[in-house]
Protein backbone atom coordinates (compact mmCIF):
# COMPACT_ATOMS: atom_id res chain seq x y z
CA UNK A 1 0.00 0.00 0.00
CA UNK A 2 2.81 2.38 0.86
CA UNK A 3 4.52 1.50 -2.44
CA UNK A 4 1.42 2.34 -4.44
CA UNK A 5 0.97 5.59 -2.61
CA UNK A 6 4.61 6.53 -3.15
CA UNK A 7 4.40 5.82 -6.89
CA UNK A 8 1.24 7.88 -7.29
CA UNK A 9 2.80 10.78 -5.37
CA UNK A 10 5.93 10.75 -7.55
CA UNK A 11 3.86 10.93 -10.73
CA UNK A 12 1.73 13.70 -9.32
CA UNK A 13 4.85 15.80 -8.71
CA UNK A 14 6.93 14.94 -11.82
CA UNK A 15 4.18 15.36 -14.46
CA UNK A 16 3.35 19.01 -13.62
CA UNK A 17 7.09 19.81 -13.50
CA UNK A 18 7.60 18.35 -16.96
CA UNK A 19 4.64 20.28 -18.32
CA UNK A 20 5.98 23.49 -16.76
CA UNK A 21 9.45 22.94 -18.30
CA UNK A 22 7.94 22.29 -21.73
CA UNK A 23 5.84 25.45 -21.49
CA UNK A 24 8.92 27.49 -20.52
CA UNK A 25 10.90 26.11 -23.47
CA UNK A 26 8.11 27.01 -25.90
CA UNK A 27 7.90 30.55 -24.51
CA UNK A 28 11.67 31.05 -24.83
CA UNK A 29 11.62 29.85 -28.46
CA UNK A 30 8.80 32.26 -29.24
CA UNK A 31 10.75 35.17 -27.80
CA UNK A 32 13.86 34.21 -29.75
CA UNK A 33 11.90 34.18 -33.01
CA UNK A 34 10.55 37.64 -32.28
CA UNK A 35 13.99 39.23 -32.00
CA UNK A 36 15.71 37.18 -34.68
CA UNK A 37 16.55 39.44 -37.67
CA UNK A 38 14.88 38.59 -40.95
CA UNK A 39 17.31 37.49 -43.62
CA UNK A 40 15.78 37.93 -47.02
CA UNK A 41 15.63 40.11 -50.11
CA UNK A 42 15.22 43.34 -48.14
CA UNK A 43 18.47 42.84 -46.24
CA UNK A 44 20.19 41.69 -49.42
CA UNK A 45 19.18 44.91 -51.17
CA UNK A 46 20.63 47.02 -48.38
CA UNK A 47 23.83 45.01 -48.49
CA UNK A 48 24.12 45.45 -52.25
CA UNK A 49 23.54 49.20 -52.03
CA UNK A 50 26.31 49.46 -49.47
CA UNK A 51 28.70 47.65 -51.78
CA UNK A 52 27.85 49.91 -54.71
CA UNK A 53 28.31 53.02 -52.59
CA UNK A 54 31.78 51.90 -51.56
CA UNK A 55 32.80 51.11 -55.12
CA UNK A 56 31.50 54.47 -56.31
CA UNK A 57 33.34 56.52 -53.71
CA UNK A 58 36.61 54.64 -53.24
CA UNK A 59 39.38 53.11 -55.28
CA UNK A 60 38.73 54.75 -58.62
CA UNK A 61 40.64 52.61 -61.11
CA UNK A 62 42.49 55.21 -63.12
CA UNK A 63 46.00 56.63 -63.21
CA UNK A 64 46.04 60.31 -62.26
CA UNK A 65 49.31 60.73 -64.16
CA UNK A 66 47.69 59.75 -67.47
CA UNK A 67 46.81 62.64 -69.78
CA UNK A 68 43.72 62.23 -71.93
CA UNK A 69 44.10 62.72 -75.68
CA UNK A 70 42.00 62.74 -78.84
CA UNK A 71 40.30 59.44 -79.77
CA UNK A 72 40.52 58.10 -76.20
CA UNK A 73 37.30 56.41 -75.07
CA UNK A 74 36.05 57.61 -71.67
CA UNK A 75 33.46 56.11 -69.36
CA UNK A 76 31.79 58.96 -67.46
CA UNK A 77 29.65 57.78 -64.56
CA UNK A 78 27.53 60.11 -62.43
CA UNK A 79 26.29 58.28 -59.35
CA UNK A 80 22.54 57.55 -59.55
CA UNK A 81 22.22 59.63 -62.74
CA UNK A 82 21.94 57.06 -65.54
CA UNK A 83 20.70 59.64 -68.05
CA UNK A 84 23.90 61.63 -67.72
CA UNK A 85 26.33 58.71 -67.42
CA UNK A 86 27.68 57.47 -70.74
CA UNK A 87 30.68 56.33 -72.76
CA UNK A 88 32.13 59.04 -74.99
CA UNK A 89 35.02 59.34 -77.44
CA UNK A 90 37.23 62.41 -77.25
CA UNK A 91 36.80 64.26 -80.54
CA UNK A 92 39.66 65.47 -82.71
CA UNK A 93 39.24 68.94 -81.18
CA UNK A 94 39.83 67.39 -77.74
CA UNK A 95 36.27 67.93 -76.50
CA UNK A 96 33.39 65.77 -75.28
CA UNK A 97 29.69 66.54 -74.87
CA UNK A 98 27.57 65.56 -71.87
CA UNK A 99 23.94 66.32 -70.88
CA UNK A 100 23.61 69.41 -68.63
CA UNK A 101 27.36 70.01 -69.00
CA UNK A 102 27.52 70.67 -72.73
CA UNK A 103 30.89 70.78 -74.48
CA UNK A 104 33.89 70.25 -72.30
CA UNK A 105 37.62 70.18 -73.02
CA UNK A 106 38.92 66.71 -72.13
CA UNK A 107 42.29 66.40 -73.84
CA UNK A 108 45.41 67.52 -71.97
CA UNK A 109 43.65 66.76 -68.65
CA UNK A 110 43.96 63.83 -66.28
CA UNK A 111 40.83 61.80 -65.47
CA UNK A 112 40.81 63.35 -61.98
CA UNK A 113 40.90 66.88 -63.37
CA UNK A 114 38.04 66.05 -65.73
CA UNK A 115 36.05 64.52 -62.86
CA UNK A 116 36.41 67.72 -60.83
CA UNK A 117 35.35 69.93 -63.74
CA UNK A 118 32.29 67.82 -64.56
CA UNK A 119 31.31 67.79 -60.87
CA UNK A 120 31.63 71.56 -60.72
CA UNK A 121 29.39 72.09 -63.75
CA UNK A 122 26.79 69.59 -62.51
CA UNK A 123 26.62 71.09 -59.03
CA UNK A 124 24.14 73.69 -60.30
CA UNK A 125 21.71 70.90 -61.19
CA UNK A 126 22.56 68.03 -58.83
CA UNK A 127 23.31 68.10 -55.12
CA UNK A 128 26.83 66.79 -54.42
CA UNK A 129 27.36 64.98 -57.76
CA UNK A 130 29.74 62.00 -57.53
CA UNK A 131 31.56 61.67 -60.85
CA UNK A 132 33.95 58.96 -62.00
CA UNK A 133 35.93 59.16 -65.26
CA UNK A 134 37.67 56.01 -66.46
CA UNK A 135 39.73 55.69 -69.65
CA UNK A 136 38.27 52.57 -71.27
CA UNK A 137 40.42 52.63 -74.40
CA UNK A 138 43.66 54.49 -74.98
CA UNK A 139 43.74 55.48 -78.64
CA UNK A 140 45.64 58.75 -78.41
CA UNK A 141 49.01 57.13 -77.66
CA UNK A 142 50.58 56.08 -80.94
CA UNK A 143 53.92 55.17 -82.44
CA UNK A 144 55.11 55.08 -86.05
CA UNK A 145 56.95 52.33 -87.86
CA UNK A 146 58.63 53.11 -91.17
CA UNK A 147 60.90 51.37 -93.66
CA UNK A 148 60.99 47.78 -94.81
CA UNK A 149 57.98 46.31 -93.03
CA UNK A 150 54.83 44.97 -94.65
CA UNK A 151 52.52 47.67 -93.30
CA UNK A 152 54.32 50.89 -92.30
CA UNK A 153 52.18 53.48 -90.57
CA UNK A 154 50.89 54.77 -87.25
CA UNK A 155 49.65 52.33 -84.61
CA UNK A 156 47.93 52.56 -81.25
CA UNK A 157 50.20 51.47 -78.42
CA UNK A 158 49.76 50.43 -74.81
CA UNK A 159 52.02 50.73 -71.78
CA UNK A 160 54.06 47.66 -72.71
CA UNK A 161 54.61 47.97 -76.47
CA UNK A 162 58.21 47.14 -77.43
CA UNK A 163 60.24 47.17 -80.67
CA UNK A 164 59.36 43.52 -81.31
CA UNK A 165 55.69 44.33 -80.83
CA UNK A 166 56.03 47.22 -83.29
CA UNK A 167 57.55 44.97 -85.97
CA UNK A 168 54.76 42.43 -85.47
CA UNK A 169 52.08 45.13 -85.73
CA UNK A 170 53.77 46.38 -88.89
CA UNK A 171 53.29 42.96 -90.48
CA UNK A 172 56.89 41.76 -90.22
CA UNK A 173 59.92 42.42 -92.37
CA UNK A 174 60.07 42.79 -96.11
CA UNK A 175 62.90 41.36 -98.17
CA UNK A 176 66.35 42.79 -97.57
CA UNK A 177 65.38 44.52 -94.32
CA UNK A 178 68.42 45.19 -92.16
CA UNK A 179 67.23 43.48 -88.99
CA UNK A 180 70.48 44.21 -87.19
CA UNK A 181 70.20 47.94 -87.71
CA UNK A 182 66.75 48.93 -86.46
CA UNK A 183 66.61 52.23 -84.62
CA UNK A 184 64.06 54.29 -82.71
CA UNK A 185 63.77 58.06 -83.03
CA UNK A 186 62.52 59.66 -79.82
CA UNK A 187 61.77 63.34 -79.39
CA UNK A 188 62.99 64.88 -76.15
CA UNK A 189 61.11 67.58 -74.18
CA UNK A 190 63.67 70.19 -75.28
CA UNK A 191 62.95 69.49 -78.96
CA UNK A 192 66.06 67.45 -79.64
CA UNK A 193 65.94 63.87 -80.86
CA UNK A 194 67.52 60.71 -79.47
CA UNK A 195 68.42 57.68 -81.60
CA UNK A 196 68.16 54.27 -79.91
CA UNK A 197 69.43 51.13 -81.64
CA UNK A 198 68.04 47.60 -81.65
CA UNK A 199 69.65 44.49 -83.15
CA UNK A 200 66.60 42.34 -83.82
CA UNK A 201 68.70 39.27 -84.62
CA UNK A 202 70.37 39.41 -81.20
CA UNK A 203 67.18 40.13 -79.28
CA UNK A 204 65.25 37.14 -80.64
CA UNK A 205 68.19 34.91 -79.68
CA UNK A 206 67.85 36.07 -76.09
CA UNK A 207 70.89 38.31 -76.20
CA UNK A 208 70.81 41.98 -75.24
CA UNK A 209 67.14 42.00 -74.15
CA UNK A 210 67.61 45.63 -73.14
CA UNK A 211 67.60 46.47 -76.86
CA UNK A 212 63.95 45.39 -77.07
CA UNK A 213 63.13 48.92 -76.06
CA UNK A 214 59.81 49.83 -74.52
CA UNK A 215 58.26 52.45 -76.77
CA UNK A 216 56.92 55.82 -75.73
CA UNK A 217 54.09 57.78 -77.38
CA UNK A 218 55.41 59.53 -80.47
CA UNK A 219 58.36 57.16 -81.03
CA UNK A 220 59.24 56.27 -84.62
CA UNK A 221 60.69 52.81 -85.32
CA UNK A 222 62.79 52.72 -88.49
CA UNK A 223 63.61 49.47 -90.27
CA UNK A 224 66.26 50.29 -92.92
Amino acid sequence: MNLIWSDWLSRAIILPCCMLSFASLCWAQTQENKVKPVVGPANSAVHNDANVTISASNGKPHDDAFVIGSDDVLSVNVWKEAEISRTVTVRSDGKITLPLVGELQASAKTPKQLEDEISSKLSGYISDPAVTVIVQEIRSQRFNILGKVAHPGSYVMNNSTTVLDAVALGGGYRDFAKQKSIYILRRNPDGTQTRLVCNYKEVIKGRHPEQNIKLQPGDTVVVP
